[in-house]
This record gives structure tokens, sequence and C-alpha cells, in this order.
């Protein structure tokens, strides 16, 4: 997180806060909040746990996401303690912005066989992906520090068939084997936001006894007289909006306690469902990944 740069044509934040009750029955662990704050920056508040504190959350979640994500919360349970909450920004210009003369309207068909009429930016870039089924190509954000990855899969390769091959390991090896190559680019103009509760997905990647009031133990987070204390929901909320001057995403989660020859050209037209990332150039670490399925004007 400290290595990640940030400046005013690429921005990257990261904010984290923990808002617990301020009731007689619940003891905030006073270390955990602590160890939050020195290691995570974490802004610390204690609360009512009535409409001004979902008031309070929502409108922290705004301002750390530059109001990208309105809220993360409806309401507050009324047996909810405690909740962490963690915040990402990313803002950043393309390293060379399109002008009125590359972008054009194409089509684009949906992932259901349907033909949108959108508006493409087309350039020229020179870093090629190429991997098993699929192709590629990385576009600078200013100053260098990120990068927007496409990556096309084959034709005859559904978009859901190439997301469930991917792994650490072939993210990795694809954005460790680029080529300079030119690749004559066009990428659709789209905003997305995304929502889902993550409890079913956290409990299959091994995290099941967190969501057990019996079986989890988060005693060193702090004490309840009322019962045991474990996570009864994690919400997790994106946004990315990609134009001719840059990118803009964030992202919210919510923790309830409760190779071609160097000559040839590459044409890359992203016209149909493909896999984008933001990475980090330094680590090759993705900041962001999703896939844009479908377009809606």
């Amino acid at each position: 997180v400290n290595s990640l740069p940030s400046s005013e044509k690429a921005k990257l934040e990261i904010a984290n806060s923990i808002w617990f009750k301020d009731s007689e029955s619940f003891k905030a662990n006073k270390d955990f909040l602590q160890t939050n704050a020195d290691y995570y920056g974490a802004e610390i508040y204690k609360s009512a746990f009535d409409e001004s504190t979902l008031n309070d959350i929502n409108s922290w979640v705004s301002k750390n996401t530059d109001g990208m994500i309105k809220k993360i919360y409806d309401e507050i349970d009324p047996d909810s303690v405690m909740f962490l909450i963690n915040a990402l920004v990313f803002d950043a210009e393309w390293e060379k912005k399109y002008t009125d003369k590359n972008t054009w309207e194409r089509t684009f068909t949906s992932v259901t066989g349907e033909e949108r009429t959108v508006e493409f930016m087309h350039s020229s870039e020179y870093k090629y992906i190429q991997g098993k089924n699929v192709n590629g190509f990385i576009k600078n954000y200013k100053g260098g520090k990120y990068s927007f990855v496409a990556l096309l899969p084959d034709k005859n390769v559904s978009i859901y068939r190439y997301i469930e091959s991917l792994s650490a390991e072939s993210i990795a090896k694809l954005l460790d084997n680029v080529y300079s190559n030119e690749v004559e680019a066009a990428i659709p103009k789209f905003e997305s936001d995304y929502s889902i509760i993550l409890n079913d997905i956290l409990s299959d990647l091994g995290m099941s006894s967190a969501f057990a009031s019996g079986s989890a133990d988060f005693s060193k987070l702090g004490h309840s007289d009322v019962g045991n204390l474990f996570i009864s929901e994690v919400v997790h909320k994106t946004f990315i909006s990609v134009d001719e001057n840059g990118t803009k995403a964030a992202a919210v989660t919510g923790s309830d306690v409760s190779c071609e020859d160097d000559s040839n050209t590459v044409t890359i037209t992203l016209d149909r469902p493909f896999v984008y990332m933001i990475i980090d150039n330094e680590t090759n670490l993705p900041i962001f990944i999703g896939a844009v399925t479908d377009i809606n004007n």
C-alpha cells in the first residue's frame, strides 16, 4: 500500500474505517482498534448506530470514492455492533488522450449476441499480449505508474469460460510475457457498476466459520454481553468509467460484524466481451479486474 504511487494525473487512494456501537453491552478491543489505526490508517468512530450513523457511514463512503459510490448500506441491523469498511479510488488520465478524430461509432456485440452502437476510441499501442485463447494489449496512464490491460478471448471461447480459467499464476504469466509489437487498438467507452454480497464466495474460499455465530472467534475484536460475535454480511460495490480522458474507478467493501514479429501490426478491437485490468506497473499486480459483457448507452 505504501509503495503505490499517487499523483494529480494518476490518483490512487485507499481508506479504511471502523465504526463500533456505543453500547453498554459491547466493548471494542482497544488493541484491535489501535492496530488498525497504526497499520491500516483506519479512522475509528464510536457511534449510536442510528439513522445519523447510517448517514455518516454512507457520507464517508461517498467522500472516499470521490462520489462514484454514493452509499454502501440502506439500513443498520439492530444486531450490528461494528462495521469495517475499506474504500479504494482510482482516477487517472491516459498518457495520450483521445480526440474526436480517433473516436467514432462501431458495433459491440454483447454476450447474448445483441448488437450495440458504441463509441470506440482508436489508438496505436506497442505492448502486445498473446496467450492461450487470448490476445490483448497494455495502454499506459499518465506518469507511467499504472496501465490499462485489455484481454480479448478468441471468438470461439466464451467470456465466462475464459474467466474461469484465470488464476493468479496465469495473470502473472500473461503480464510477464508482453511483446513489443504495434497494436491497432479500439476500446469502447463504457461505464459500469456492480454490487454483490460476498458471504457465499468467502465461505467457499475457507471463511465459513466467520459467518457462523456458533463457531466464529472474534474475541480479539471485542466482546458482547448479548452473544458471540460473527460476520453477518460482507458487501462489495464497484464502479468504473472509461472514456477519452482516462479512467475513474472505485470500490468499497463493508464487513458487518453480526508473440508476433515486431514488423507485423496486430489489430485488436474490443467489439465483444473482454476482460480488463488496471495494474500497478512496478509489481504487475491488478488493482481492479473486471469484464465487459454488455454496454448500455
